[in-house]
């Protein structure tokens, strides 16, 4: 719903529970039966309707997967010599974390080492010895075939030389192996293997699993009725996301919606969503489910109430809104509004047409508009709707006139009129208590601080 008024002022929504409203029609059918029955009057409870910013939020339940998941193997046999972690512990990137037995391993290297230099030796030998065929053959000393012969043997020596390099570098990475690393900056899980225990390259079980949590995922799963609306608000900007942890109150996490899925579960009729979360305080672990709200957009100066103040009738939902200031001044008016049809009905009018007013529930059931702003300025008018015959009646006046004052029902079942300003515009500190059943206003012990615009709770 947008607001099309020039100026709004906050408006008095009637919350009126379930049997508390009928139609107009049956208004007196339904007060007949009510009353054969003997059954007490349905409670009514009012508050103030707001203009705000209203996010528009899809919720679900998500899942936390880690950033990245590795789980570290041998790619060597050998025994493991030394473990340089604990379990549960955070490793940075490049930390050492298992060193196996080096021995068997630079031995291999040491005799590929001493290999490439026993053949270095021969190839230099053979270069030196096609050199000098290559000169006794211009000379005519010897054949050309035998001078061939001799290149071609200083060429397969400098060959063996070539195979020998690549053999010391193979030793060298196994030696390398030896020492197991991090690959990344994570969190150590559950150690599968100690010291002194044969591993084999690739073999199972896993030496570690290890968990990159910072930055973390969320994974959910929206409707594919949403999906439309996802993939457009995601084109402008990042679209802002916030986990909720079971049993945690407070500020939720908050991260952005960093992939969708290419494709919608035909078993489910869902898509899967991944958002990304920094979570640098760690609030975040692997595995827990949260509670997902992916934000898509922010109505600007939305008019809210209270989820109580939504009745449900024969035409959908509809709220009731009392008197306050209209374009054209003060109004009377009592309307309900039904989103489902996404119009307005009309009640019975405030006998009395008045804005800044107050409104609470009576232990009656009636409805009470309090004081508030009339023609003639502050008043201390005070009228009770029944929404069961669409009715209003003058009762007892306030002893001060007032207006922009607070007013709750107490557990005494009077009606207390708090604060506000007076005829002159100043705040006042009195608070006056009406009783429905003797219709009658006392004045009780006043509040510290004189104030106006205030807000009152049971």
């Amino acid at each position: 719903m947008q607001a099309s008024w020039s100026r709004i002022r906050p408006l008095l929504v009637a919350v009126v529970f379930a049997g508390a409203l009928v139609p107009i029609g049956c208004s007196n059918i339904k007060s007949q039966t009510a009353a054969a029955s003997g059954r007490p009057p349905a409670p009514v409870v009012v508050a103030t309707s707001e203009q705000r910013d209203v996010p528009i939020q899809v919720s679900a339940i998500g899942n936390v997967e880690a950033y990245q998941t590795v789980q570290i193997r041998s790619q060597v046999n050998g025994e493991i010599q030394e473990i340089l972690f604990k379990e549960g512990e955070d490793v940075r990137q490049g930390q050492l974390l298992v060193r196996l037995d080096k021995r068997p391993f630079q031995a291999d290297l040491d005799k590929a080492v001493g290999q490439q230099k026993r053949d270095e030796a021969q190839a230099v030998n053979s270069r030196l010895q096609a050199e000098r065929y290559s000169a006794l053959e211009k000379q005519g000393v010897v054949s050309r075939e035998q001078a061939d012969q001799i290149r071609t043997q200083a060429k397969a020596d400098a060959a063996v030389v070539e195979a020998d390099k690549a053999a010391v570098e193979a030793a060298r990475v196994q030696f390398q192996y030896t020492d197991i690393f991090a690959p990344m900056d994570s969190r150590t899980g559950n150690l599968m293997m100690n010291r002194g225990n044969l591993i084999k390259a690739n073999d199972t079980p896993y030496l570690v699993q290890l968990n990159q949590i910072s930055p973390i995922y969320v994974t959910f799963t929206v409707p594919e009725s949403v999906l439309g609306q996802v993939r457009q608000y995601s084109l402008s900007r990042k679209l802002a996301v916030f986990a909720y942890p079971k049993g945690e109150t407070g500020k939720p996490a908050e991260g952005y919606l960093s992939f969708i899925d290419n494709g919608v579960d035909t078993s489910t009729g869902t898509v899967k969503l991944k958002a990304t979360f920094l979570n640098k305080d760690r609030r975040l672990w692997p595995g827990e489910f949260v509670d997902a709200v992916l934000q898509l957009s922010v109505q600007k100066n939305a008019i809210v109430v209270p989820t109580k103040a939504v009745q449900t009738g024969q035409q959908g939902d509809y709220v009731y809104v009392i008197g306050g200031s209209s374009p054209t001044g003060l109004s009377s008016l009592v309307q309900a509004f039904s989103p489902a049809t996404n119009t307005w009905r009309l009640a019975a009018n405030l006998p009395t047409p008045r804005s800044e007013l107050a409104a609470a529930a009576g232990p009656d059931g009636r409805i009470y508009a309090i004081g508030g702003m009339d023609v003639f300025g502050a008043s201390s008018v005070v009228e009770a709707y029944t929404p069961a015959t669409n009715t209003w009646v003058s009762v007892a006046r306030m002893p001060t006139p007032r207006s922009w004052l607070a007013a709750v029902t107490g557990p005494d079942g009077r009606i207390y009129a708090i604060g506000g300003l007076d005829a002159n515009g100043n705040p006042l500190s009195t608070v006056q208590a009406y009783t429905p059943a003797t219709n009658t206003w006392t004045t009780v012990e006043s509040m510290p601080t004189p104030r106006s615009r205030l807000a009152a709770a049971l």
